[in-house]
C-alpha cells in the first residue's frame, strides 16, 4: 500500500492535507473577493434566469466524487508556475472592478480556483478535474448582453411565420399589429432563461452521457441551438393561439405557463433523443487520460510544508489586487468636484421653455444632469441632454444596464430603430448611436455618444468602460458623460438628422470644451 494513504489519521496524510488546504485557499480566495462573490449570489437570488448558480456547485462536487479514484491516483505535485496565471487573473479581476464591469470580475474570480488547485495539487490533478472545474463558469450569471438579439431573432422569426400563415402584419421595431391585436417581442419572451437551462444541463447531460469528445461537443451545440429555435416557435404559436381566439387565450400569464410547458417538453425529447447515443461503457483512457497514465501515479507524497507554502502564496498573491482597488477606491474618495453647469452661446440657437416632447433619459445612481432646450431662427428645436458622473460606483456609474432611453414597459414611448452613423461636423467626423422614438403625437430621432476623461469620445459602452479603466488606473480620472439631442420630425427622420447636424456643428464646440473644464475641475 502506497506510503501516503497508509500513514496515520488525516492530520498525519500528506494528501488529505493537500486537499483540505486546497479547499481552505478556494474558500479564502473567495472572502477575499467577497463583494464579486456576493455579487454572483445575490443575483442568483434575484434572477429566476440565473437561480439555476445555487446548483452548480453540487454538480461541481458530485463530478470530482465520481472521480475521485483516478484523480486519487495522481502524484500531488504542487506548481508554482501557476501563480503566474493568478497575477494575470488578478490584474483582470483589477482593471474589471475600476471599470465596474462586474461580469468580467466574476469570471476572473471563477478563473482563480482552477488555478489555485494547479498551484497547491499541480497541473496533472487540475486536468484531471477539467470538466467539473469548467463547469463551475456556468455559476456566473452572463447572458443579459444576448437578450437584444435573441428578442430580435424572435421577432423576426414570429413575423415571418405569420406572414408565411396568410396573416397580415405592420411591424415597426419589436411592436407588431395584427387585425384581432398588437403584440411585443419584450425581455421575457427573448428565451434567455431557455437557452441558459438548456446550456447548463445539456452541457453537463453531455459530460455524463457520452465518452468521445465529438459527441460531446454536438449534443452541447445541440443545447444552444435547438431552444433557440424552439422559444421562436414558441413566440409563434402564442401570438396565433391568441390571434384564433379572438385574443382571449395566451395574452396574459398563461403564455409564459404555455412557454414552460412547451420549452419541457422540447427538453425532454432532446435528452430522450441523445439517450439513444449514449456511451456506457468507459475505456481505458477515460479512467486514465493522457495526463494520468498509470506511469504518472503518485509513489511518494509532497510534504506538508511544501503543500502549506503553496497555499500561502496562492493566498497572497489573491490579496494584492483587492488590497491595491481599496487604496485606489480611498484616493478617489478625497476628490471633490466642481458643480456642473455648461454655458452655450446663444447667438445661432436660443434657450427655449419649451421641450421637443415629454421624454427624458432614464438613469441610474445620482449624477449631475443638464437638461435644456433650443430653438433657432427657422423655429427648429432641439433638446440637449448632459449626464455626467463625476465618481463611478457599482450602481452610480455611467455605462449601466439601468441608464436606458425607454423602460420596457413604458405606456407612452417605444423604440422604432436603433443605428449607429457617422456625423461630419466642420473639419471633424464624429460617431454617434442613432434611435428613433415614436409616441401618439410625437416621432423623436436622438443621437448619442459618450465622452471620457479629456475628450475621449466613442458610442461603444465597451470601448468607453475600457477607457474609464485605463483613466482610473493610470492617472486617477472616473469622470464620464453621456451627450444626448433629440429633435422632432413628421414623417421622415431625415428632417431631424439635418436640424441636428445643424445644432451639432453651432455648439459642438462649447460642449467639448465645457465638459473638458469640469473633468480638469475634478481635483
Amino acid at each position: 500500500m502506497n506510503s501516503s494513504i497508509s500513514s496515520g489519521g488525516p492530520g498525519k496524510n500528506p494528501v488529505r492535507m493537500a486537499v483540505l488546504l486546497t479547499v481552505l485557499a478556494i474558500i479564502v480566495i473567495l472572502l477575499i473577493y467577497y463583494q464579486t462573490t456576493w455579487s454572483m449570489v445575490a443575483t442568483w437570488h434575484r434572477s429566476e434566469t440565473y437561480a439555476h448558480g445555487f446548483l452548480i456547485l453540487p454538480f461541481v462536487i458530485y463530478m470530482i466524487w465520481v472521480k475521485r479514484h483516478s484523480i486519487g491516483m495522481l502524484k500531488q505535485q504542487p506548481s508554482p508556475t501557476a501563480l503566474i496565471g493568478l497575477c494575470m487573473l488578478g490584474f483582470l479581476w483589477l482593471v474589471a472592478e475600476l471599470a465596474s464591469v462586474q461580469v468580467v470580475t466574476q469570471y476572473a474570480l471563477v478563473a482563480m480556483l482552477p488555478l489555485t488547485v494547479a498551484v497547491i495539487l499541480g497541473y496533472r490533478i487540475m486536468l484531471a478535474m477539467a470538466f467539473p472545474l469548467t463547469y463551475l463558469f456556468f455559476a456566473v450569471p452572463f447572458g443579459d448582453v444576448l437578450i437584444p438579439p435573441l428578442i430580435n431573432f424572435t421577432a423576426d422569426f414570429t413575423v415571418w411565420a405569420l406572414q408565411l400563415s396568410g396573416i397580415p402584419v405592420y411591424r415597426e421595431g419589436t411592436y407588431f399589429s395584427l387585425p384581432t391585436g398588437n403584440w411585443s417581442v419584450v425581455e421575457a419572451c427573448s428565451g434567455l432563461r431557455y437557452l441558459i437551462a438548456s446550456v447548463t444541463l445539456g452541457t453537463l447531460y453531455a459530460y455524463l452521457t457520452y465518452r468521445s469528445l465529438n459527441r460531446r461537443i454536438i449534443f452541447i451545440a445541440l443545447s444552444i441551438i435547438i431552444p433557440i429555435i424552439a422559444n421562436a416557435v414558441r413566440a409563434y404559436l402564442i401570438v396565433m393561439t391568441g390571434h384564433l381566439s379572438d385574443m382571449t387565450i395566451a395574452v396574459g400569464v398563461d403564455h409564459l405557463i404555455y412557454g414552460w410547458i412547451f420549452f419541457g417538453l422540447v427538453m425532454l425529447m432532446l435528452f430522450w433523443i441523445g439517450a439513444f447515443w449514449r456511451e456506457d461503457v468507459e475505456d481505458k483512457n477515460d479512467v486514465y487520460p493522457e495526463q494520468m497514465k498509470p506511469g504518472m501515479m503518485q509513489n511518494e507524497a509532497t510534504t506538508i510544508r511544501t503543500t502549506i507554502f503553496a497555499s500561502c502564496a496562492v493566498i497572497a498573491v489573491g490579496l494584492i489586487w483587492p488590497t491595491y482597488a481599496v487604496y485606489l477606491d480611498s484616493d478617489s474618495e478625497k476628490k471633490g468636484y466642481a458643480s456642473f453647469d455648461l454655458m452655450l452661446p446663444e447667438y445661432k440657437w436660443q434657450s427655449s421653455e419649451r421641450p421637443v416632447s415629454s421624454w427624458e433619459p432614464v438613469y441610474v445612481g445620482s449624477p449631475e444632469k443638464f437638461s435644456r432646450h433650443y430653438v433657432n431662427k427657422e423655429n427648429n428645436h432641439v433638446s440637449l441632454f448632459i449626464t455626467y458622473y463625476p465618481i463611478q460606483r457599482q450602481g452610480d456609474e455611467l455605462i449601466s444596464s439601468g441608464n436606458i432611453l425607454v423602460p420596457e414597459m413604458d405606456l407612452i414611448w417605444r423604440i422604432i430603430d436603433e443605428t449607429k452613423a457617422s456625423v461630419k461636423i466642420s473639419s471633424k467626423v464624429i460617431e454617434v448611436r442613432q434611435t428613433q422614438l415614436k409616441s401618439l403625437e410625437t416621432n423623436l430621432l436622438i443621437w448619442r455618444w459618450y465622452m471620457l476623461g479629456e475628450n475621449e469620445e466613442t458610442t461603444s459602452p465597451y470601448i468607453a468602460k475600457m477607457i474609464l479603466a485605463k483613466n482610473k488606473l493610470l492617472t486617477g480620472e472616473e469622470g464620464g458623460a453621456e451627450i444626448i439631442i433629440a429633435a422632432p420630425y413628421n414623417v421622415n427622420p431625415d428632417e431631424a438628422e439635418f436640424v441636428l447636424k445643424q445644432f451639432l456643428t453651432d455648439t459642438l464646440p462649447g460642449i467639448s470644451s465645457g465638459l473638458m473644464e469640469l473633468s480638469r475641475s475634478d481635483t
